[in-house]
């Protein structure tokens, strides 16, 4: 299903809702039986911060051609948090999990969003302005922040989620406050959840950011689903950049500068993440994770796993 939307500012939500023949219930979308299950809700506040909470599953794929048509003087930033609820006990073998991260990008930059079919998307999506962001923030001179708050070209960073963010985006799924004072509680989590991203990127190496052609994103993230689907082998440098159309040196700094790890470290970072995944939900045994994810040294997997986890597999499957 293909669904053409055009954001002026104010977010995609309803034009969604109406597509897919939503029910809205005040400030709830509830996603039909027919189409998969769940909802979206959000807060707007001024120009400062608007959220969106997605919390839903759909049982066929659903391609979103978005168009942003900003007001003159709208400068917002997306910090789309993926992955960030846990999945409902009743889901948690047939449906598909995101995969949990931040994606961080200007608000001017149209995008293509594939929602795949049999997956739950449990995330947050907070529109935050510049104007803002610097009041909150400017006073920090890491140069990952400095490109976030002054950036005048297209920019693209993603980085991990802390246990923090899981506890305050877990705070804004089940609100402790009367409806009444949700607004009011719902925006002091965004700001807690701003500054948990931010100290993230903060740990970063203080490298000088490059500013990113939309094509430079486009090519970054197709490196990044190639390293996904070629967990066995390692990464050809040569060959990512032959096919990204950049030079060696710049494909490395653009990919250091969004992730903020170098190509082999992310790759093996990946690696890990989904021998964690086949220790824990597939119960497989740590050779046979090993051999797998293409080690032949089945010591030398068990070092790097722990280097990446701080706990042996044998151990870590067993918790």
């Amino acid at each position: 299903m293909k669904i053409s939307v055009t954001d002026k500012g104010s977010g995609i939500a309803l034009q969604f809702a109406r597509a897919i023949g939503a029910t809205v219930q005040g400030r709830f979308i509830h996603i039909p039986e027919s189409k998969g299950g769940g909802y979206l809700t959000g807060f707007s506040w001024d120009d400062d911060i608007r959220v969106m909470i997605r919390n839903y599953y759909l049982n066929e794929e659903v391609l979103i051609e978005r168009t942003n048509e900003l007001a003159e003087g709208q400068d917002d930033i997306i910090f789309l948090i993926n992955g960030i609820f846990p999945l409902p006990h009743q889901h948690e073998t047939q449906l598909i999990p995101e995969q949990a991260n931040v994606f961080i990008c200007a608000h001017a930059v149209s995008s293509v969003l594939t929602m795949p079919s049999n997956t739950f998307f449990r995330s947050v999506t907070m529109a935050v302005s510049r104007k803002y962001l610097q009041k909150l923030f400017g006073n920090i001179q890491h140069p990952v922040v400095v490109s976030i708050l002054e950036a005048k070209d297209n920019f693209a960073y993603e980085t991990g989620i802390s246990p923090e963010m899981i506890q305050t985006a877990g705070d804004i799924l089940h609100q402790p406050v009367p409806e009444s004072l949700a607004s009011h509680y719902v925006r002091l989590k965004c700001e807690e959840l701003l500054c948990h991203i931010f100290s993230l990127l903060m740990q970063r190496d203080a490298m000088p950011a490059s500013g990113m052609h939309i094509s430079d994103i486009i090519a970054i993230y197709a490196i990044k689903v190639s390293l996904q689907l070629h967990l066995t082998n390692p990464p050809n440098i040569a060959l990512l950049a032959k096919e990204a159309r950049m030079s060696e040196p710049k494909m490395r700094k653009l990919f250091k500068q969004t992730f903020g790890k170098g190509v082999f470290e992310y790759y093996q970072s990946m690696r890990m993440q989904e021998a964690a995944r086949l220790l824990k939900e597939k119960r497989l045994s740590v050779s046979e994770v090993g051999y797998q994810l293409g080690f032949t040294n089945l010591s030398h997997f068990s070092r790097v796993f722990e280097q990446h986890t701080g706990i042996k597999p044998k151990k870590y499957s067993v918790l």
